[in-house]
């Protein structure tokens, strides 16, 4: 167990690693320091494909930042969004969203806590660019983003398993990425990449205990938020979750 008190999320957004993190602030959509050099996906290139296929297509952008890699892709997508066939939608803590230039349609941002945030539609396509590192429950949002997926939808989300950590600790060694393959999710772990297609109702065998924003810098180099869980199976005795 961290040795420092576990934070809930009220708290967790006011804490300066969550609200001074910049890490969506100035990243683009193409180009070295982007969404698709990170994803190693094209999010401009799926839609474009979606739409040879489909009369529309929604993607849904959470952590987004200030905006700017969205702004770019419906800039590129403007035709397309001018007559409503794509739909793109940000999500972010904190309102500092680049303004939408004049002419630039089907995009929308939304100042919420992605921890209870909900859409009113389904998304062909769900993105979260090292958003995760700073979210609380981690595996919360990932099981809920799921559900939020067209039948045919993917999803892409940025996740470091060293920011899982369990309380118990119990017998052998506890896999993270085996925990997420058992749930139904694809983890690339060369870009700690979580990814799934299709909609799927999952239910992570794990309780959240709370958060610790001074865990220090992870795969990003940035400090990030470790997620505390506990097995849900766990009684006293021996568990097929174990310790990480």
């Amino acid at each position: 167990m961290a040795d420092r008190p576990l934070i809930n999320d009220r708290a967790l957004i006011e804490s300066e690693v969550v609200a001074n993190n910049a890490m969506n602030r100035e990243r683009g959509i193409a180009g070295p320091n982007s969404y698709t050099k990170d994803l190693g996906f094209d999010p401009v290139a799926f839609v474009l494909d979606r739409l040879r296929h489909g009369a529309s297509v929604s993607w849904l952008d959470l952590c987004c930042g200030s905006g700017k890699a969205l702004i770019q892709a419906a800039s590129l997508l403007r035709h397309q969004a001018a007559t409503g066939r794509v739909r793109i939608v940000g999500v972010d803590l904190v309102p500092m969203f680049e303004p939408i230039p004049p002419g630039v349609r089907g995009l929308e941002f939304n100042a919420a806590h992605v921890g209870s945030w909900e859409p009113h539609a389904n998304f062909d396509l769900i993105t979260c660019v090292h958003g995760l590192h700073y979210v609380g429950d981690k595996l919360g949002l990932v099981q809920r983003a799921c559900g939020w997926l067209k039948v045919d939808g993917r999803l892409l989300a940025h996740l470091d398993p060293a920011n899982l950590r369990l309380r118990t600790e119990l017998p052998g060694r506890h896999s993270w990425t085996a925990a997420l393959t058992r749930a139904g999710l694809t983890y690339i772990r060369g870009r700690r990449l979580v990814c799934r297609t299709g909609s799927i109702e999952m239910n992570f065998p794990y309780r959240y205990l709370g958060a610790d924003d001074k865990a220090g810098p992870n795969i990003t180099g940035q400090p990030a938020v470790d997620s505390w869980y506990e097995p849900l199976n766990w009684i006293g005795g021996p568990s097929q979750a174990d310790a990480r």
